[in-house]
């Protein structure tokens, strides 16, 4: 998947990711993250937005469970017994697709590297000032904007704060 819109994902994620996004997209949703944790019967991990924006309900989750059920029962990406969940991203959601990061500037975030970047460092938290598909801006406390490269990023999530969930949370005015 190469949408800016879309999280990149590789391995089994990503085959799974592959699998279920264009039905997803179809019914109005867009997909934030796949993780599979666990071996013996594995936890297979959706996340996802609603398309227009609204708030991502109980009833969402129950459509899109009933969906892509169905559509990874068909196409059986885990030869052995698995189990589905489908969530929100929610508040302080991960960061996963460049429309995250440019949504977010602004907002505290931590970010964690496969492997050490700028100043040898692998854990950074800052202030999110922006991203294209390759780079994240982040400003550290120090005042300094690090570039981190999108495809070194192992987990970026946004902090908790009272800005976020007032941002999050406010009605948002529409013409």
């Amino acid at each position: 998947m190469t949408n800016d819109n879309r999280p990149v994902l590789t391995g089994l994620e990503g085959r799974i990711a592959d699998i279920i996004v264009e039905p997803l997209e179809a019914q109005g949703y867009e997909l934030v993250r796949v993780q599979v944790t666990g071996t013996e019967t594995p936890t297979v991990q959706i996340m996802a937005d609603r398309a227009d924006g609204a708030a991502f309900t109980l009833d969402d989750c129950e459509v899109l469970s009933r969906l892509l059920s169905a559509v990874l029962d068909v196409e059986d990406p885990i030869t052995s017994a698995w189990n589905l969940e489908v969530s929100s991203a929610g508040i302080d959601r991960p960061l996963t697709r460049t429309k995250d990061f440019v949504k977010y500037a602004g907002f505290d975030a931590r970010i964690e590297l496969n492997f050490p970047g700028p100043n040898g460092r692998k854990r950074f938290s800052g202030v999110l000032m922006g991203a294209d598909s390759d780079i994240v801006h982040l400003k550290l406390e120090n005042g300094e904007v690090v570039e981190l490269k999108r495809a070194d990023i192992r987990k970026a999530r946004l902090v908790l704060t009272d800005a976020l969930i007032e941002f999050t949370t406010t009605p948002k005015v529409t013409n």
